[in-house]
């Protein structure tokens, strides 16, 4: 399925949005496992790609030593501007980047790191093969998808929430780019044809999300995500009965008080 260039928008007010209410509900967690997944190995140099607001720069400016450096690059000039506003520990280089084409020379990366990114390339086998490209030899890229929604409790709960407020043309964003590449066979065979021989490594990791209230999490995908495109692109003053909605449906699954769901992803590890 093509997937619209709004997918990929993350603008406006949405990267502060991400920040503040996403990150801490659903990628805190998954951060800080690829970033202990790390800290055993020989490295000097890492690059991380689709960094977003830097929670996994974070993560990795906190766990490596200070003499490993760290590259963090995103397409998104917006999720960059604001990574750097919240800053790290120690100096990173932020760098805008295009997953596909990375401005960097041939094996300078001891690993490649990607947090929830890897959904929204338009040709993965491309971009898999420009992370093997970076890598020197017995470098290791690693990376984090979602399982299917059905295992990501919120946002599937959204999703049919406004698949019924916009039921001729329900916004279908979160099930079909964020949790529409959990499939093992899809990824295997995507790394095979970006170059990599060994076959990869694939551990499923469940953890809980959990906010004070369902509002939260409304406000963190109805607004934070690029969801918020689909549902301005069908009505844009009903972003905030959209809103709504969600949290209506969230407290009606989890609770009218604080709230907590099931989230679930796939770590892949594959070495070059």
């Amino acid at each position: 399925m093509a997937k619209p260039d709004t997918d990929r928008a993350f603008t406006g007010s949405i990267p502060s949005l991400y920040d503040t209410h996403l990150v801490p509900l659903i990628f805190e967690p998954y951060a800080a496992d690829l970033a202990n997944r790390l800290k055993s190995r020989s490295l000097s140099r890492v690059l991380e790609v689709a960094a977003g607001t830097g929670v996994v720069t974070r993560a990795l400016a906190s766990a490596l030593s200070e003499n490993v450096s760290i590259v963090a690059t995103d397409l998104n000039q917006a999720m960059l501007d604001h990574a750097a506003v919240v800053g790290t520990q120690r100096a990173v280089e932020w760098r805008q980047a295009d997953a596909m084409q990375l401005p960097f020379g041939d094996a300078t990366f001891d690993a490649v790191v990607c947090q929830f990114g890897v959904m929204f390339f338009p040709e993965k086998s491309k971009a898999f093969s420009e992370a093997r490209r970076v890598l020197r030899p017995g470098g290791v890229f690693i990376f984090n998808v979602w399982d299917r929604i059905a295992e990501n409790e919120f946002a599937d709960t959204v999703t049919t929430a406004l698949g019924a407020l916009f039921a001729k043309d329900p916004p279908r964003f979160m099930a079909r780019t964020p949790h529409g590449y959990h499939d093992h066979g899809a990824i295997e065979r995507d790394l095979a044809n970006g170059g990599f021989v060994a076959s990869p490594r694939i551990c499923t990791v469940a953890a809980r999300s959990r906010a004070s209230s369902s509002r939260i999490p409304a406000i963190a995908y109805c607004q934070g995500t690029p969801l918020r495109n689909e549902i301005e692109a069908r009505d844009a003053s009903r972003l905030d009965e959209a809103t709504d909605v969600a949290a209506e449906a969230i407290g009606k699954r989890f609770g009218r008080g604080a709230v907590d769901g099931k989230i679930q992803a796939h770590i892949v590890t594959v070495e070059n």
